[in-house]
């Protein structure tokens, strides 16, 4: 077996890749793992669970929860919570461990399990590998009141993520801050339907809310942060000052500023930088980005006194920087944004919340703090159909890559990379000009084709 474990966590079809059999021994997995390496204290360890609305969740979650507690742990069934939530909530309720059933941006009939370790901070990898290492093996099983017990604690727990989250941008009984801005806000039928919501209506702000009647087969379906083209026209349509989008599991969000354009996470964390540096609170002066950010990001920090430092892709990476550094701010093009002083993973919520109120003090239109952002062309390909594991070792791709780069020389960028989460090989170019940067993508995407073939 190959490694298990992805950028997020475990993730591919449900009830084919990611089945109940495998929820439950990658429950109870876990559970002797981290006791036999003291992160389970207590006679009874606790752990949370949650899920997002996909209607394999509801299998999965349960299955997760009778591992955890044929292997000794008391689970607290939190139901239907954005990721971020999740993570919030094993500090909040003083949990040992954290498990959320999600596959995030990815298409309904997919789904995934990811851990979170005391803190509600992502699992090491060398974690994930020793869990991966037990599936299968023998094991003493606890027995009468030796086995764990669960409940479920579902509108407290949301309850409990959704005052963080207004407290977060100062909101109080006489302050809203928020007030006077319209929202345009889409949840894409997902983790975030109600929470989502509730947080930016209780902050003050008039909320349009669309794509948040989720059915169990409807999350990302041709809304939320991956088809923001519904977002785009409703903002227009109801003249809200801007829109955001949410993905299925509400770690990521993007805005529509009121002209119906994309803002993307680059611009989100540019705009928020910026803030925190005016207002003496971007630690370092520093933020952390992927080798994705767009270089127009990287040239628009710099010229305000900002250093970007990049990670390689996935929010975890990211996070480790800027614990290693006691940085405050950092994210991913997609739109993961973590705010160190508030969360311990990227949070669409709490993003949305800290950018419109940036919003609403600076008294600017969204697209006017965007456009302070100067984006380079940039073009991205999924070559799918290929063995991705071969990216990075094949010669012809390789002098392929080298070629492409050496034809843009110091004005542009190329970078291919395996997605950590999908079967496929991304392709990213940027150039001084869209159809370069276009013609250059597509002509490596067909080397990859090509040469990576299944």
């Amino acid at each position: 077996m190959g490694r298990l474990f992805g950028t997020d966590g475990v993730r591919g079809l449900a009830n084919r890749d990611i089945t109940a059999e495998l929820a439950l021994e990658l429950g109870a997995a876990a559970a002797r793992v981290l006791t036999a390496q003291g992160e389970l204290l207590g006679p009874r360890p606790r752990a949370v669970v949650g899920r997002d609305t996909r209607a394999s969740g509801e299998f999965l979650a349960g299955a997760v929860a009778a591992g955890l507690a044929s292997a000794g742990v008391d689970v607290v069934m939190l139901n239907v919570l954005p990721t971020p939530a999740l993570a919030y909530l094993v500090t909040e309720l003083e949990a040992d461990l954290g498990v959320m059933v999600s596959a995030s941006h990815n298409p309904m009939p997919d789904n995934g399990i990811k851990f979170f370790a005391r803190g509600g901070l992502k699992l090491d990898d060398a974690v994930e590998d020793a869990i991966q290492a037990t599936l299968g093996d023998d094991w003493e099983r606890p027995t009468g009141a030796g086995v764990g017990r669960i409940r479920t604690d579902g509108q407290a727990a949301a309850e409990r993520y959704v005052r963080h989250l207004t407290d977060s941008v100062g909101t109080t009984p006489d302050h809203r801050p928020l007030e006077g801005l319209r929202i345009a806000l889409d949840c894409a039928n997902g983790a975030a339907s109600e929470v989502g919501p509730e947080a930016l209506r209780a902050a003050g702000a008039d909320v349009v809310v669309m794509n948040a009647s989720p059915d169990g087969r409807n999350i990302n379906e041709k809304c939320g942060s991956t088809h923001p083209e519904q977002l785009q026209a409703v903002v227009v349509a109801s003249e809200a000052d801007f829109g955001v989008a949410f993905d299925g599991d509400a770690d990521r969000c993007l805005a529509v500023d009121h002209t119906g354009k994309i803002v993307d996470g680059d611009q989100i964390l540019g705009i928020l930088a910026t803030a925190l540096q005016q207002e003496g609170r971007l630690p370092g002066d520093t933020l952390v980005v992927t080798v994705m950010s767009n270089l127009g990001l990287i040239l628009a920090m710099r010229e305000r006194g900002i250093t970007t430092v990049q990670t390689a892709v996935g929010d975890r990476y990211v996070l480790e920087e800027m614990r290693a550094n006691g940085y405050g701010l950092g994210g991913e093009q997609s739109g993961h944004i973590i705010l160190a002083d508030h969360a311990t993973t990227g949070d669409g919520v709490l993003s949305a919340l800290h950018l419109a109120a940036r919003v609403k003090a600076s008294g600017k239109r969204l697209a006017d703090l965007a456009g302070e952002i100067e984006r380079l062309p940039q073009t991205l390909v999924n070559v799918r159909g290929v063995d991705k594991s071969r990216a990075g070792t094949d010669e012809g791709v390789q002098a392929a890559v080298a070629d492409a780069t050496a034809r843009l020389g110091d004005t542009g960028r190329v970078l291919l990379r395996q997605s950590g989460t999908e079967p496929l090989v991304r392709v990213m170019v940027e150039a001084p000009a869209q159809d370069e940067a276009d013609k250059v993508a597509e002509d490596l995407a067909a080397v990859v084709r090509e040469r990576l073939a299944l």
